[in-house]
């Protein structure tokens, strides 16, 4: 473990260096009133040995996903990395790169990033891509803050209820202070129904926020729900699965203005919340690119007409201009956009294909086995999805995955932590890596479970 040094001496160093004389002079501006009136519960020291073996045995307490098979999703999900994606992104010229503030001497870092963001704009049929923000839920807010800038409105910004949860409280938080209103369109049949929202839209809504598939695993219908934010001039904010993009439409090809995502599934395997990488692209208009947040790495040639790479359309400046920024993100996730970079190039477009095929069919192949079981059966009736799934069962949620965790199943989300009126419900995904042997084990547990 690493072991930094710091004796009186060094102490004594460091406050001559500030002008005084002692720690009490140091903090002696803060108001009596303010400091901490209680001693600080510190066990006593241990010696070196002692307390190496004190730290392993509370690390051993973590139970991480690979403890159990996991059917775990809402987010993050457990798809393969190919070994070539840690060779690469593993590499020193990337692993300890910081971001590129000196353009000009980070030539290799650029053209990663632009390498990037030529693949998310494949993916996801828009013409711009930044060089990623750090999750789902930031992308989600900061196109928000862009078609706030872009519409100039000031009115209401309705997101579907089947949006993920956490994203639509990020957003929430993003916007506290701001002069628009969050709307939630309610999805009590697990979808947005485009009705409801040619209802809600008018003149001065800012945007419309639907997720295909959604936080329930099903479809959305977003080329009509695109249709009525367009018609009344509202931004059309899509947010999508990556991995799933290898079967469906892409979001510019049934309408988006912009397009996010959480980009985990793409080579970052899962841990412990993240770090993840945010994805946004958006279409090629001038007030869409001017709005853009974060980096942005374009392609020219150098004096010596030699391709390079250089920050497009931004400085660095740009981003401690307060309130007048495009955005308060001033930097990127390098090493986990690299990450997605190298998977997407290992895979290719038919690689991308087949892991979706392949989520879909055991998905439901996994969905009719479960609901095979008594006292389980589907929450919503007869809506497509591709890997991931809601169940209602007759039994206590947090329990029943108590129980199959001990069985060595991490079998769904329990729906109830951010919708009371689904707390019998689960949600249950399927990625490529699950085996047929892992989904009747499961269907096996939860039957002798309930």
């Amino acid at each position: 473990m690493p072991y930094v040094l710091n004796t009186p001496d060094d102490q004594k160093a460091m406050l001559a260096a500030i002008g005084v004389s002692s720690l009490e002079d140091l903090f002696a501006r803060i108001p009596p009133e303010l400091r901490l009136k209680r001693s600080l519960a510190i066990p006593p020291a241990m010696p070196e040995m002692e307390l190496q073996s004190h730290i392993c045995s509370l690390l051993a307490k973590n139970q991480a996903a690979s403890d159990a098979v996991c059917f775990l999703g809402g987010g993050a999900y457990d798809h393969f990395v190919p070994s070539v994606v840690d060779a690469v992104a593993g590499r020193g010229e990337f692993y300890t790169e910081y971001t590129p503030y000196q353009a000009e001497a980070s030539q290799g870092t650029l053209q990663a990033i632009f390498e990037y963001q030529s693949l998310m704009c494949a993916l996801t049929g828009l013409e711009v891509a930044n060089a990623s923000l750090y999750e789902g839920g930031s992308s989600v807010a900061e196109a928000v803050l862009m078609a706030l800038g872009i519409t100039q409105r000031s009115g209401e910004v309705l997101v579907a209820e089947s949006v993920h949860p956490e994203y639509r409280q990020t957003l929430t938080t993003y916007v506290a202070n701001l002069n628009c209103r969050v709307r939630t369109l309610p999805t009590p049949d697990g979808f947005l129904n485009p009705d409801d929202v040619k209802k809600s839209a008018n003149d001065s809504t800012v945007c419309v926020i639907a997720q295909s598939p959604n936080f329930f695993g099903h479809l959305e219908e977003m080329q009509a729900i695109g249709e009525s934010a367009r018609k009344v001039g509202a931004v059309f904010i899509a947010s999508f699965d990556p991995i799933c993009a290898g079967v469906l439409k892409r979001p510019g090809d049934y309408g988006a203005d912009i397009a996010v995502a959480e980009g985990q599934g793409l080579g970052t395997p899962l841990q412990y919340g993240g770090p993840y990488l945010g994805i946004l692209t958006c279409r090629n208009e001038t007030e869409y690119l001017r709005k853009i947040p974060g980096r942005l790495v374009g392609q020219t040639t150098d004096r010596n007409g030699k391709r390079c790479w250089v920050l497009t359309l931004q400085t660095r400046e740009q981003h401690i201009r307060r309130e007048k920024a495009t955005s308060n993100i001033c930097t990127n996730q390098g090493l986990l956009a690299l990450r997605a970079a190298v998977f997407l190039s290992a895979l290719g477009p038919q690689g991308l294909k087949e892991t979706a095929e392949l989520c879909v069919h055991k998905a439901h192949y996994a969905m009719e086995k479960l609901c095979e079981i008594p006292g389980v059966k589907p929450q919503f009736h007869n809506r497509p999805f591709v890997k991931e799934f809601t169940l209602r069962v007759n039994s206590n949620v947090p329990e029943l995955l108590a129980k199959l965790r001990v069985a060595g199943y991490h079998a769904g989300l329990p729906l109830g932590r951010w919708y009371p009126n689904l707390a019998n419900c689960i949600s249950v995904a399927v990625t490529e890596q699950r085996t047929k042997t892992e989904i009747d084990g499961l269907a096996s547990a939860l039957k002798a479970s309930l």
